[in-house]
């Protein structure tokens, strides 16, 4: 056999070549995240989860193209922490933000982000941030202060300055996030996440689209005159559509009290805006001022009028998810592109009275999740795992082949669809904090697939035990009823478990002292 000799150099080069060419085809492969997060967005109000209203026909296409999660939870109902746990894939208290009052995010700490940007990945936020500290980690960031503005809102960018853009706040995120994905490098992967502002208090829509359930009369929630009875904590609460709601700051009903409590909402406005606010707004004023409603009539008619400006707004944010799925398309970036829409937590649409979040019950606890994922995930899967936003980053990580830190609490949602024999989680742990705005008092405590306890503590002390499957809609506490302890017992069993699982410290000296 003729033999060759091949100059070292040569092979050198070669074996370079080959290096860099799998490097190359590697990273073609990995897929971009496009992850959309929206502000106290309720899965009651979709259309996928079964809203007749179809107000959210792109929220939808995600689902039907890839996943509905039909059992997505929260571990700490509220826009901050919520953020801190997606980012982190840690619970509160070992990312460090419990709270929207006194809370900093520590950006120094790992993020799936930091992981991404350092595998290669470009990164980043776009819209509401909701954490006190600037992002860090990202490529790119233009961010909302605090809760932001839904007419002209102001930026906060990355050279320190404050910038102020006309227009309606759903709009300009996207517009700002088509334009990051338009001058990105083609060479990366990306990671985008864009954070709109809709559906938060104080539900104003874009022009086009307020009036746009007018003529709907939305039926009251069974629920909507709970007595509350047997439960402390729902007793004490002060979130209820008839006595919190302001009618100028949440019902824009009133123009005096406009001008002044809109978060300078109106005052912002230019002189056009204002015009169409106005010409919307104070014929509906003037309407309520003449019929001089009170009692039930009142509180029923503030629901509707809370529902309308609330659907309207979840219109406004739908339109911009349909475009950045349009992008996608128009770019050919869609098969390779992981998709995922949520909020950040659940929202109570005049279910037990209520409107805002907060507690473990399932309105606010769950939250609406659907993922597209081409190739890997079935068109039209229905999801009913128990998963959490604690799973967004270890997902991420697992998608882009990015090793999973061991200090993450979340787990990867791909095994779900990816391997036959992968098995959910049988029990689900939550914790919140805060123990000021809406009177919420702290708790804790676990969701099984059947049962629900609660330790509620600081402003109430007691507990909770439902059994979802006989009472879904969390109105009988069987918690110290005859022909319970039995499974009283197991659930506190359960959840000294998960306690221990997630070294939730706070939990355990409660449950010590008691």
């Amino acid at each position: 056999m003729k033999r060759f000799n091949i100059p070292a150099i040569v092979l050198a080069l070669s074996c370079s070549f080959c290096v860099q060419l799998s490097a190359q085809n590697k990273t073609a492969k990995r897929p971009n995240i496009v992850i959309i997060i929206s502000d106290d967005h309720a899965f009651q109000a979709i259309g996928a989860y079964g809203n007749t209203m179809k107000p959210t026909p792109n929220i939808d296409r995600i689902a039907r193209e890839g996943v509905l999660f039909n059992k997505g939870y929260v571990t700490n109902s509220i826009c901050g922490p919520s953020r801190a746990v997606i980012l982190t894939g840690k619970y509160s208290h070992k990312n460090g933000f419990k709270d929207n009052e006194n809370s900093r995010f520590d950006g120094s700490q790992d993020s799936f982000i930091k992981q991404l940007k350092g595998s290669g990945y470009e990164t980043a936020w776009i819209g509401k941030w909701h954490l006190e500290t600037d992002p860090q980690g990202f490529d790119y960031w233009q961010i909302l202060p605090g809760q932001g503005q839904y007419y002209n809102p102001d930026f906060h960018m990355m050279d320190g300055t404050k910038k102020r853009t006309e227009g309606y706040v759903s709009d300009i995120v996207e517009d700002v996030s088509e334009n990051w994905l338009d001058n990105r490098d083609k060479d990366k992967p990306f990671c985008l996440v864009i954070g709109h502002k809709a559906t938060h208090r104080t539900w104003i829509p874009d022009i086009q689209d307020m009036g746009k359930f007018d003529h709907v009369t939305f039926p009251l929630p069974h629920n909507f005159y709970d007595d509350y009875k047997n439960r402390e904590a729902a007793k004490v609460q002060d979130m209820s559509i008839a006595k919190t709601m302001v009618m100028g700051y949440d019902l824009k009903v009133f123009k005096d009290e406009a001008d002044t409590n809109q978060e300078g909402t109106v005052s912002r406005m230019n002189a056009e805006q204002r015009k169409k606010f106005d010409d919307y707004y104070l014929p509906i004023a003037a309407d309520l001022k003449a019929r001089n409603l009170k009692g039930k009539e009142l509180t029923e008619w503030k629901f509707q009028r809370y529902m309308r400006d609330y659907l309207s707004t979840a219109v406004s944010l739908d339109r911009n998810i349909g475009r950045t799925l349009d992008y996608l398309d128009k770019n050919n970036l869609t098969e390779n592109t992981i998709v995922i829409y949520m909020s950040d937590q659940g929202f109570y649409l005049g279910e037990h009275g209520w409107f805002d979040k907060r507690f473990i019950y399932e309105e606010s606890f769950r939250t609406p999740m659907v993922m597209r994922y081409p190739g890997v995930v079935k068109p039209g899967t229905i999801s009913n795992d128990l998963v959490m936003n604690l799973d967004i980053a270890p997902t991420m990580l697992d998608a882009a082949g990015v090793a999973i830190p061991k200090d993450e609490q979340g787990q990867s949602m791909l095994p779900l669809f990816t391997d036959k024999k992968a098995k959910g989680r049988d029990a689900i742990y939550y914790h919140y904090y805060e123990n000021g705005e809406h009177s919420v008092s702290p708790h804790f405590g676990l969701r099984t697939k059947r049962y629900k306890l609660v330790r509620f503590y600081k402003r109430v002390s007691s507990w909770e035990l439902y059994d979802l499957k006989k009472d879904p809609n969390e109105i009988n506490n069987l918690y110290g009823k005859k022909g319970f302890e039995k499974i009283t017992a197991q659930m506190k069993v359960e959840l000294n478990k998960l306690i221990a699982q997630y070294e939730d410290q706070d939990a355990r000296k409660i449950l010590t002292a008691n």
